[in-house]
């Protein structure tokens, strides 16, 4: 086993227990802060910004105006329709310290590896009986990639299974730091055509579909599409992405993440609009007819992971 840097600090914005849908058995997941992506659906979006945020819920400000007093940065205003000034808050937290209702909230903290690990022992017997692990999940866990080969070796020497969700959107000298490391990998396709990946996302697809092979000789790998009705939801996307998919190393197996509207309450506290607001969920017919499709290609598939 490598030495572990037990010392070496990320951002978490949540860790959530007894999850049975990102791996095998009961797993806890540490979601990493920072991504590259902006996907237009992201459920989290609280976690795109590298650095912990602050969030404002409207519907339980009681209207105190302690948290103006309390901030030295002048970001708070009533004038402002979302409270906050991103531009000028620092996320100092001590708007939160003195709210009585709970209304202003900040997402990721600080963690060393060692903190982190203290965490999840907590889990150990869970883990242990129900042959589960830990979940890198994020924001996209790459984006702190000091950080989570750390914690992967931690886990290693723990003896826990480890899994991770990412887009495996890194340079090609993490992608061989941080796999070995990763007992199974639940890649995200989130389109096949770089055009219509470069409008719902930010960026082109072109290094998350070579970096995907290269995953697939690593590490064990099952390939997820998050499906969204207008972006990838046709039976020609899928073939495009299975035809792709045939080129990964030992890929047996499609998960459909159907489009949900799940996070769509977080973007009011981040002060933003939701960018696919009045899009309707994929049918269960709709649902179905993508499986065969991935089924016709020769994949197993699961709907939701």
């Amino acid at each position: 086993m490598e030495s572990i840097n037990y010392r070496r600090g990320g951002i978490v914005f949540d860790i959530q227990r007894y999850s049975i849908h990102d791996g095998p058995g009961i797993r806890t997941i540490a979601f990493f802060q920072g991504c590259p992506l902006s996907c237009g659906w992201c459920c989290n979006p609280e976690s795109q910004s590298m650095k912990p945020v602050l969030l404002f819920n409207a519907e339980v400000c009681v209207h105190c105006g302690k948290c103006l007093n309390a901030c030295k940065y002048g970001a708070l205003s009533v004038k402002n329709l979302s409270l906050i000034d991103r531009g000028t808050c620092v996320t100092c937290g001590e708007c939160v310290k003195v709210c009585p209702a709970g209304a202003l909230v900040i997402k990721g903290k600080e963690m060393t590896t060692g903190q982190l690990v203290k965490e999840l022992k907590k889990d150990a017997i869970t883990f242990r009986r129900s042959g589960g692990g830990v979940t890198l999940s994020g924001g996209e866990p790459l984006a702190q990639s000091d950080f989570a080969v750390e914690l992967l070796k931690a886990c290693k020497e723990q003896g826990w299974h480890t899994a991770m969700e990412t887009t495996g959107l890194a340079s090609d000298d993490v992608l061989k730091k941080v796999f070995p490391w990763v007992d199974l990998v639940l890649l995200d396709i989130k389109a096949f055509d770089s055009n219509v990946h470069k409008k719902y996302t930010g960026i082109s697809n072109d290094v998350i579909l070579k970096n995907s092979v290269i995953i697939s000789d690593i590490a064990p790998t099952v390939v997820r599409i998050p499906t969204v009705p207008g972006v990838n939801a046709s039976a020609g996307e899928y073939e495009a992405i299975c035809a792709h998919v045939k080129k990964m190393n030992g890929v047996d197996t499609i998960h459909i993440l159907p489009y949900h509207t799940y996070g769509e309450n977080k973007y009011s506290l981040l002060g933003e609009e939701y960018p696919m607001k009045g899009l309707a969920c994929l049918s269960k017919e709709e649902i179905e007819s993508l499986k065969k499709t991935v089924e016709a290609e020769g994949f197993k598939c699961v709907i939701g992971g």
